[in-house]
């Protein structure tokens, strides 16, 4: 029955909305009344892989094959996840001075799964539901949030889960989306595996009057999914602001830039006065983009990590949180961006491949969440 409930537990947070995130808080209270630790190794993985449900499908329809190697990449990755909560795992909540060695050890699972190594496939973290139960609370919302998943491991559980299902009605009740800044405009588009691919003049001739298209409405900054341009060249900067010519706008859209050792995946900024990468990917999706064994063994290829660099960059005087796809599903990249106050989200991707998979909207549930937590206006440009 433990299982069935994480199982559940897992299914129904990450579904893609983001008012269910919070059910992903009553795992802790799960996983510490195991009565074995293979019990508590076996909920993990339902959890895990029910979060997780996406990637197989993902991974077939990525590489255009069956599903097996994304069966086995999704079990691959729930092993960090089970194995950091089977390592932990403390026996059910106790009395007296042993009460307290289920939260410390489960405050551990939560900065293991929260930071690098394990934190690079640290999805489904519950600390996200945050933004949902405490909005514009900030970092007083991490740490009550923190508090309120060390609490379910104790025999205080059913008071906090009472607290925390209070603040969730309070939350559904009085939702809101996250606001929008001025001047800014997110274009979703529907080019499928195309985009990025086809680097044709006539693909980015169609990009740019979109993009153009927007200038009637006031807008000023317009984002692209990850990977519009495509190539990025001192041809396609050239192009683009040519095109922007006379339009007084500034383009944000991704790009991939390449070197003698892989290549980088980043956000360009263009307008008519220039162009510059504007952002590079702390955390590409591990496997089919980030390949570090590739360099270990002097083959090269496979994206760059840049882990912990330009959590903030500037533009036009504001201080911006740039998150281009796998880093919208982990912990610490928005965290970091969050210590140095961003004045903006930018989240960008590229989802064509997620086709038939709930994986696009789990991550805009996931920034929602986020950018409903400290306050920051968000936007979002995929592909599909």
């Amino acid at each position: 029955m433990l299982i069935l409930a994480a199982i559940t537990c897992g299914w129904t947070a990450w579904s893609g909305y983001p008012l269910a995130l919070p059910v992903a808080m009553t795992f802790p209270l799960l996983w510490a009344r195991a009565p074995s630790r293979l019990t508590a190794a076996a909920l993990s993985a339902g959890y895990f892989l029910a979060t997780s449900r996406g990637l197989p499908q993902g991974v077939a329809n990525f590489y255009t094959a069956d599903l097996w190697p994304g069966l086995l990449l999704w079990l691959a990755a729930s092993l960090c996840f089970v194995l950091a909560h089977a390592a932990l795992w403390s026996g059910q909540p106790e009395k007296g001075r042993e009460q307290w060695k289920g939260p410390a050890r489960y405050l551990l699972v939560l900065v293991l799964m929260g930071l690098p190594p394990f934190g690079i496939v640290g999805w489904a973290h519950p600390l996200t539901a945050a933004g949902i139960l405490f909005p514009g609370w900030g970092w007083w919302g991490v740490i009550v949030a923190t508090a309120g998943l060390l609490a379910m491991t104790t025999r205080l559980w059913p008071a906090a889960l009472t607290i925390l299902t209070g603040f969730w009605l309070w939350s559904a009740a009085t939702w809101t989306e996250p606001s929008l800044a001025g001047g800014w405009k997110g274009v979703d588009l529907k080019l499928g595996e195309t985009l990025g691919r086809d680097t044709s003049f006539d693909r980015h001739r169609v990009l740019i009057a979109t993009v153009r298209s927007h200038a009637r409405d006031g807008t000023r900054f317009v984002v692209l999914p990850e990977s519009a341009l495509g190539f990025w060249t001192p041809t396609v900067a050239r192009l683009w602001q040519e095109g922007l010519r006379g339009s007084g706008m500034i383009v944000i859209a991704g790009a991939v830039v390449i070197d003698t050792q892989g290549y980088d995946n980043v956000l360009v900024a263009v307008s008519e006065d220039g162009a510059r990468i504007f952002y590079r990917e702390r955390m590409p999706v591990p496997v089919s983009m980030w390949q570090p064994w590739l360099r270990w063994t002097g083959e090269g290829g496979g994206a760059h990590a840049d882990f912990f660099v330009n959590p903030v960059v500037g533009l036009d005087g504001m201080r911006i949180a740039p998150l281009i796809c796998y880093e919208q599903l982990i912990l610490w990249p928005v965290l970091q961006s969050m210590l140095h106050r961003p004045e903006i989200i930018v989240a960008a991707g590229n989802g064509w491949w997620t086709k038939g998979t709930s994986i696009v909207a789990i991550q805009k549930a996931s920034v929602i969440a986020w950018a409903r937590l400290f306050g920051v206006p968000v936007v979002t440009a995929f592909n599909t």
